[in-house]
């Protein structure tokens, strides 16, 4: 009996271990998790004050002003091919030519400097399997003896950044397009231990890293081992930022050549070329000012970064009018840099109008286009306190429970960014996002497709009355609808729909109808292009819509004009 009630005593005293371990282990999991989230958050908080980095893509593929990588003909392993324009043998042999004398690493940081820029990433290996660096892994990479330039460019430009004070971070493909074992099924195993090995020597022959930005076009975790390789990164080098390109989500997203969604969760950063080509090509069109600063402008407004791209030249330079262009950023940003700097997004969400940025208990409005009687925005949940044009000028605000209305006379617009600055009552960073429809009110645009569901691309855009805005739909569409509905009905008998036209239309059959019902057609046509102007047969409806019947491509419309 007493052998019994010592059994039930240690059972229970075991229990009691049992259950004081497991809520130790409860606690001590959650103070994990919440000392993760706090050192990521502090890992990227001078990322996040940054918002402007400068990304370059470079390689022997300059002598012949094609793009990187995915101009290099063969078998990419499933990937999309993109053209096949320089035979391999050629593509891979360029190193043998590429010599760029003047190539000066400390000059590509100080032009970054003068942009308003706060880091650079570069291309230490692109898909093509070619290495800007000394890697012992093989001897495709610049510092082969076969190469006439001998140089290690990532370590050049490590060291001008570490001598600048400049954050550096570096770009590391996981394809090889040229390596023989790469996602091979019996061979793969030794390619991983190839890919480990380049990226440890990234990380411990450099110095400090502060970004390691992959690009695994689409791939799992498990075809790199992420899990295993980020885990290393993050051993050798705890500060670090990792991108989401290694199948997992890690320090944040990464939209490429489009502004991201308004996102204030999860850090992100739009990667975005100066000119079309991520590489150096001559005579590519270059982004103009504003169109560049109001891609930035827009990043910063969505609560993101932009990582904005040039290509070097082959004999090392950045291109000279691409350096202007820089240099016209950075003189804009140094009067209103404090706007982006350090801001957070919002309240209001970006749009055609313009983008917001907000800090403390202010609320700068980047404003794009106006209307004659001023802009107009759905109301803010804070008292207004004061308003002044940072850019010139004299600004009337109105406030009321249905909106805020802001005037500025019209000598002092400006075509970039009207810059105010409004002062609340109390802080803005707790206010939730606004969104500002285009749309005058009651008004709803709807539409089967958007542009990886981006607002920037949203129906509504369609409808706005500004040419530099579109609906655009995802790649691969063929078939799509864009629909508006008023209030109530109206009598309609003409249209114009004026669709982005690069030389030729997408649209190759379509029909404009109205709801009475049923779906009734008032007009059909084939190709649209720019402005087409269309008789209707009249009719009356509150919902009327562009059903594109036929597209080569995912259709894109600027304006959908109704009268």
């Amino acid at each position: 009996m007493r052998s019994h009630r010592i059994h039930n005593i240690a059972n229970v005293l075991g229990t009691i271990v049992l259950w004081c371990a497991a809520t130790l282990s409860t606690h001590t999991t959650a103070a994990t998790s919440v000392d993760a989230s706090e050192a990521a958050n502090d890992r990227i908080a001078w990322w996040r004050e940054a918002r402007f980095g400068l990304f370059i893509h470079w390689g022997p593929v300059s002598l012949e002003g094609a793009e990187i990588g995915w101009s290099r003909g063969g078998d990419r392993r499933g990937y999309n091919s993109k053209g096949n324009q320089i035979p391999v043998d050629v593509y891979d042999n360029l190193y043998k030519q590429f010599n760029p004398t003047n190539f000066n690493a400390r000059e590509w940081v100080q032009i970054a400097q003068a942009a308003g820029m706060k880091y650079l990433v570069f291309t230490s290996r692109h898909h093509d399997g070619f290495n800007m660096f000394d890697t012992k892994a093989n001897d495709y990479k610049i510092t082969n003896p076969l190469s006439p330039f001998r140089r290690d460019v990532v370590k050049e430009l490590a060291d001008a950044c570490h001598e600048a004070g400049f954050k550096f971070g570096i770009y590391y493909s996981q394809p090889d397009w040229r390596h023989p074992d790469a996602f091979t099924p019996d061979r793969h195993a030794q390619y991983l231990d190839y890919l480990k090995l380049q990226v440890r020597e990234l990380l411990t022959g450099y110095g400090r890293l502060d970004v390691f930005w992959f690009d695994g076009l689409g791939k799992s975790a498990n075809d790199y081992d992420a899990t295993t390789l980020n885990r290393t990164i993050r051993e050798l080098q705890p500060h670090i930022l990792i991108n989401n390109r290694n199948g997992l989500p890690e320090d944040f997203d990464t939209p490429e050549q489009h502004v991201g969604n308004y996102q204030d969760h999860r850090p992100w950063e739009s990667c975005i070329t100066i000119c079309q080509q991520w590489a150096w090509k001559p005579d590519d069109r270059m982004k103009d000012l504003q169109e560049c600063l109001q891609t930035l402008l827009r990043c910063a407004g969505g609560d993101g970064n932009l990582l904005f791209n040039v290509g070097p030249m082959p004999d090392g330079r950045i291109e000279p009018r691409q350096v202007a262009r820089l240099q016209e950023i950075g003189r804009w940003l140094k009067e209103y840099g404090h706007t982006i700097y350090g801001t957070r997004g919002g309240p209001y969400k970006p749009g055609p109008w313009g983008a917001s940025t907000r800090l403390g208990n202010k609320v700068f409005l980047h404003v794009f286009s106006w209307k004659p009687e001023g802009i107009t925005l759905p109301p803010i949940a804070r008292q207004v306190t004061a308003g002044r044009v940072l850019s010139g000028g004299n600004v009337s605000v109105e406030q009321s429970t249905d909106q805020l209305r802001l005037q500025v006379s019209a000598n002092d617009r400006k075509p970039i960014s009207t810059v105010i600055e409004i002062t609340l009552e109390a802080s803005a960073m707790d206010i939730a996002p606004i969104e500002v429809s285009t749309l005058p009110k009651g008004w709803k645009a709807r539409a089967s497709n958007v542009f990886q569901g981006n607002s920037h691309y949203a129906a509504s855009q369609a409808f706005d009355g500004d040419l530099d805005s579109r609906w655009a739909t995802d790649n691969g569409t063929h078939q799509a609808w864009l629909e508006l509905e008023l209030p109530k009905s109206r009598r309609f008998t003409h249209a114009v729909i004026d669709e982005w036209y690069q030389g030729a239309s997408r649209v190759k059959t379509f029909q404009i109808q109205y709801w009475d019902g049923d779906w009734k057609t008032a007009a059909e046509g084939g190709t649209i292009g720019n402005k087409r102007e269309i008789a209707l047969k009249p009719f009356t409806a509150a919902r009327v819509r562009l059903n594109i019947l036929e597209a080569t491509e995912g259709p894109t419309i600027k304006e959908f004009l109704l009268e």
